[in-house]
């Protein structure tokens, strides 16, 4: 299961929870900030985050309007245990994206 997210909402995320403000210039950086993230317990429903086997970070550009007018948009790829369930994988992400809308 993949989700795009902002780079700006992690950055915030990421201020909002440890008071560090991050520059994420690439895919490490965010996997970096990522971890920060999902190891406060209070976030995440601690039985589907031991699920979360690995996530992948890639970047892209996302263009709004022109070739200037861009976001650093990163795509999120989650892999689970084997035997995780449907709910539980859909649960976690669902938490997450929720948690970046509210920043």
């Amino acid at each position: 299961m993949k989700i795009k997210v902002e780079s700006e909402k992690i950055v915030k995320a990421v201020r909002k929870l440890e008071g560090v403000e991050m520059v994420l210039e690439n895919a490490e950086d965010a996997k970096e900030a990522l971890t920060l993230i999902l190891r406060r317990a209070d976030l995440l429903n601690v039985g589907d985050l031991a699920k979360l086997k690995e996530v992948k970070v890639s970047s892209f550009q996302e263009y709004k309007t022109s070739a200037v007018d861009y976001a650093v948009v990163f795509l999120l790829e989650f892999f689970f245990v084997p035997d995780a369930s449907a709910e539980s994988k859909v649960a976690l992400i669902k938490a997450l994206q929720e948690f970046f809308n509210k920043i």
